[in-house]
């Protein structure tokens, strides 16, 4: 099952995104901080990481730090009427997306799994996400049904 870390100050916002990211068979870890969420990445490579720009903001450098799965993306997101300024240009060619969430959860999870299933096509994936058999097809890592 692959994990999603996902890191910000609004507790709400980020237990409502993973309350919908759970539904779809994702792991969620959630961070109020950059430091919490490398730690958390740390222990298990997250497929995509999603964090507010508020943190990305006050800590460029840290969020260029945290570990991704390979074939993993950097997705961060704002809150519905507040101001975007520009990243430095090594975070932003890193970030996949730049969300305005709740409004945008669904495109979230279309980017989830998107990345998986991009991961899952160009080999990049960890062993552990290599074998799980895709939503609605009985084919195991082996290759049978």
């Amino acid at each position: 099952m692959p994990t999603i870390l996902l890191a910000g100050t609004d507790a709400a916002l980020l237990e409502g995104l993973s309350q919908l990211l759970s539904t779809l068979a994702y792991r969620c870890e959630v961070a109020h901080t950059l430091a919490e969420a490398r730690t958390l990445a740390s222990q298990e490579l997250p497929l995509l990481v999603v964090v507010g720009r508020e943190l990305v903001e006050a800590a460029p450098a840290e969020a260029l730090a945290l570990p991704l799965a390979p074939g993993g993306a950097l997705v961060t997101f704002r809150a519905v009427g507040s101001l975007a300024t520009a990243y430095p240009p090594a975070l932003h060619r890193l970030i996949l997306a730049e969300l305005t969430l709740p409004l945008e959860r669904n495109r979230l999870a279309a980017l989830a799994q998107s990345v998986q299933e991009r991961v899952r096509s160009t080999g990049r994936a960890l062993p552990s996400t290599a074998a799980t058999p895709s939503a609605g097809h009985g084919v195991t890592p082996s290759g049978h049904e």
